[in-house]
């Protein structure tokens, strides 16, 4: 049942009102692909791969974790079943649509107990704001967003590989942004704004 709720909701992101931001789309493919491969499902992973590969990323080096990754991880779990197999090869196929997903920044490494910070982040005011980072591995990241004042803006501390954070600038000024490895080992990340 979960798998056709997910794949029902994945067809059905075209239809939406206003298009997700590149950013839900980047953290839906990521609860996406951990939920396929804790169960061991090729269909949630080929979902995943479909998202992830609307996603234009711009800088320097891979994403964290590639469509095509996903993809090969899904033809493995999918063993010799035909139809799967070939679905996979129409997600291999297809052409991106020319989805406008906002900048999209990859960064770098973290160490264990590692943190780097962006100072001076601008956002536009009343514009809904939104920054999510992933990490190439499965370690626990946290986000952190202060306004110029050193006032929180947003945090995100659960133990996990991604983190997220969304909110409305109500006023001028730029935001600094932290991201720390909590986690026990060295990982590569990607952080993104809309």
């Amino acid at each position: 049942m979960l798998r056709l709720t997910s794949l029902l909701a994945v067809l059905a992101l075209p239809a939406l009102a206003a298009p997700p931001s590149g950013v839900k789309v980047a953290e839906l493919s990521a609860q996406l692909y951990a939920a396929g491969m804790q169960a061991g499902d090729p269909m949630l992973l080929i979902a995943a791969a479909k998202l992830r590969k609307q996603i234009t990323f711009r800088g320097n080096g891979a994403a964290p974790l590639g469509w095509g990754a996903m993809l090969a991880q899904a033809e493995t779990l999918a063993a010799n079943d035909e139809a799967l197999l070939a679905l996979i090869g129409d997600v291999r196929a297809e052409s991106l649509k020319g989805v406008a997903s906002g900048p999209m920044y990859q960064i770098g490494a973290l160490a264990r107990g590692g943190i780097d910070t962006f100072p001076g982040m601008g956002f536009a005011t009343g514009d809904y704001a939104e920054i999510y980072v992933e990490a190439k591995t499965d370690t626990d990241l946290n986000l952190e967003v202060r306004d110029s004042t050193g006032r929180v803006v947003c945090v995100d501390t659960d133990p996990s590989p991604i983190a997220y954070c969304g909110w409305t600038p109500a006023g001028a000024g730029d935001v600094v942004v932290q991201v720390e490895n909590a986690g026990s080992q060295a990982t590569g990340y990607a952080l993104m704004t809309n």
